[in-house]
């Protein structure tokens, strides 16, 4: 059941934030909103600073930063001066959860990039909704790459892990429309949750590529952050307590590596590298 979220409309000073850490491949992250009312419960965000500090339950609250649009123009502009500009969108919230339907302003800031290309943008996405968009990615050609989260084939485990997520057939057909379009595409495993041996067979004809994280590669403390969720409980409620293990990802490497090919399945950072 959806929570009572409380949305705020705030004015950005900036848009454009350095890449550091786990993007330190990117120049720039961009985030489009503060706070995601998908709220899944083994996000790493929930351990940062931007959700600590606000003292609300993470899910429950999100910003909209209006005038992003105008920011971002100046922003990007002064940066391509200086040099290449790689973005990473989004770090710490998804740029199409719900709210975007309405409030746009997602689309208003690849408007802006359409128009004054960065070098190469990486659209990270859990939600269907990034079809809309399109007419502007296909603007964008090869400086642009959607990553969809399908950290799972099972529809009971999403339910248990991020029961407020879009249902993974959605995003397995937006996948698809997205790679018939000629949109580079990836399919992000990340983090790995419990999955059938046909994972890979499902994947291979609506991605391009493959990436796979998990907890101890992905949440930027080797897995401290994670471990503070209480999370080993869920797998052991739901039978697959094999799963929680730092080695885990291995068998579904291996699994993806068959199906894909070697060259077309990542591990971690390297997969979400520009």
């Amino acid at each position: 059941m959806q929570k009572d979220v409380t949305y705020r409309r705030v004015t950005p000073k900036s848009m454009l934030n350095k890449g550091t850490g786990f993007l330190a491949g990117y120049s720039h992250s961009l985030n489009p909103y503060a706070g995601c009312v998908y709220g899944c419960s083994y996000c790493y965000v929930r351990k940062l600073p931007v959700a600590v500090l606000r003292g609300e339950e993470w899910g429950t609250w999100v910003d909209i930063k209006e005038g992003a649009a105008a920011v971002l123009r100046k922003e990007l502009r002064r940066e391509k001066a200086k040099g290449p500009v790689t973005i990473f969108m989004s770090s710490s919230t998804d740029p199409y959860q719900p709210l975007e339907y309405k409030e746009q302003i997602t689309r208003s800031l690849l408007e802006v990039m359409a128009e004054d290309p960065p070098d190469f943008l990486l659209l990270q996405t859990r939600s269907p909704l990034v079809r809309r968009d399109i007419d502007l990615l296909r603007k964008l050609g090869s400086r642009v790459r959607v990553s969809m989260t399908i950290e799972t084939d099972l529809e009971e485990v999403r339910q248990a892990f991020t029961p407020l997520s879009p249902p993974i057939a959605a995003r397995l057909e937006t996948l698809r429309l997205l790679k018939n379009e000629g949109i580079p595409v990836q399919a992000a495993i990340a983090p790995i949750l419990p999955s059938s041996e046909r994972f890979a067979e499902i994947l291979l004809p609506v991605a391009n590529r493959i990436c796979i994280d998990d907890f101890w590669m992905g949440d930027g403390s080797g897995g401290v952050r994670t471990q503070s969720l209480e999370l080993e409980r869920v797998y052991r409620e739901l039978g697959y307590s094999e799963w929680y293990d730092p080695s885990a990802w291995k068998i579904v490497y291996e699994r993806f590596k068959k199906v894909f090919g070697e060259d077309r399945v990542f591990i971690s950072a390297q997969g979400f590298a520009p």
